[in-house]
């Protein structure tokens, strides 16, 4: 029997932006199969936590208009396990406030927050690291982390860089380093105590609220309020009323950086935050050329290096295209080079600017 003190925070509120014209406002990455597994990354998340944890114990945090999504998609879930932001305001706000709903349902929790758009590979290498970043939490007032060991100068992560002066699986953290340029995070990777930062947290609920009581007193106090509220047919009118009121902040910066009891287990498995076309290309399987296929039929000549995407069996022709991202969903045509994907944001602004809202 699964522990019942074990539970998670899903996030499952972001836009994906850099994966349009797919991922949209009213339909974004989380809930898409992405790689043509058969799965959105969602449930691929919500299965890979369940394997440890409690199925009813995974909270799924995510934004008011995509509830029913939710649902739709992991109909083995209840109201109770989906906490609705009605406002965007960073990861802070949002932790806080589900870890207040589940220290009253349960003040021994042990809990993990973890994206909802991550791929990883060997999850049972994941599900022994979060067992022992629980194990250690659950005696130690403790802040965890997974970091994921840097396999090249990649500026697009934020660092952590931990203690290296002991052998233990579980370092000590000296801090956290901002997304760096590229000949800083070659210093990075060449120093040898230095991961990225995946975004994946591990504490009791205990330890967690300590720590944002002593580091963002006014946060605390403003969802604190709300106590007698949560779990309680009155939450719903004090979060719509108070939510939107709370700082913009991110757990990194309103606590992790600020606390000196954070510790990083460097992860064993292989990992891929799937934050552009670039990084699904990376995982996918190739063919001859290194074109990356989902769910297209194709006949490629002179093709080489590609990331392709399509509706189901849609047949796709190429000719003398190298390195570049091809998506065709129903009314967005996107062709773009892959050298350019950190830009996607910025077009689909002007596609919204130029043509409406309705194609993002």
């Amino acid at each position: 029997m699964k522990n019942q003190n074990y539970y998670a925070i899903l996030m499952a509120g972001g836009v994906g932006s850099r994966f349009w014209p797919i991922s949209t406002q009213d339909f974004p990455k989380q809930f898409h199969d992405m790689l043509g597994t058969g799965d959105t990354l969602i449930q691929k998340t919500f299965h890979r936590l369940a394997q440890l944890i409690p199925k009813e114990n995974i909270f799924i945090l995510t934004n008011e208009r995509y509830n029913d999504l939710v649902f739709e998609q992991l109909p083995e879930i209840t109201q109770r396990q989906v906490v609705l932001e009605p406002a965007m305001r960073n990861t802070a706000p949002c932790i806080l406030y589900a870890a207040l709903k589940i220290q009253k349902e349960n003040p021994d929790a042990v809990m993990i927050v973890a994206p909802s758009d991550h791929w990883i590979e060997d999850e049972q290498a994941f599900t022994n690291n979060v067992q022992q970043a629980f194990d250690f939490c659950g005696s130690n007032n403790a802040l965890m982390t997974l970091g994921i060991t840097p396999t090249f100068p990649n500026t697009g992560y934020g660092y952590i860089e931990y203690d290296n002066t002991s052998g233990d699986s579980i370092r000590k953290v000296n801090q956290f380093r901002e997304k760096p340029n590229y000949e800083t995070a070659k210093s990075f990777i060449k120093q040898g105590n230095f991961l990225w930062n995946a975004g994946i947290f591990m504490w009791s609920v205990k330890s967690v609220l300590e720590a944002f009581k002593k580091n963002q007193p006014e946060l605390f106090q403003h969802f604190k309020n709300g106590y007698e509220a949560y779990n309680t047919e009155k939450e719903g009118a004090f979060i719509t009323e108070n939510y939107a009121k709370a700082e913009n902040i991110s757990i990194d910066y309103a606590v992790m950086e600020k606390s000196d009891n954070v510790y990083v287990i460097p992860a064993t498995f292989d990992w891929n935050d799937l934050g552009t076309w670039g990084s699904l290309y990376d995982k996918l399987d190739k063919d001859d050329t290194n074109n990356a296929v989902v769910n297209a039929k194709t006949l490629l000549e002179d093709a080489s290096g590609n990331m392709i995407r399509s509706n189901k069996d849609k047949l796709v022709v190429i000719d003398g295209l190298k390195d570049y991202i091809v998506v065709d969903k129903d009314e967005v045509l996107l062709i773009f080079p892959k050298t350019k994907e950190q830009d996607i944001k910025k077009v689909l602004q002007n596609v919204k600017a130029n043509f409406g809202e309705e194609y993002g």
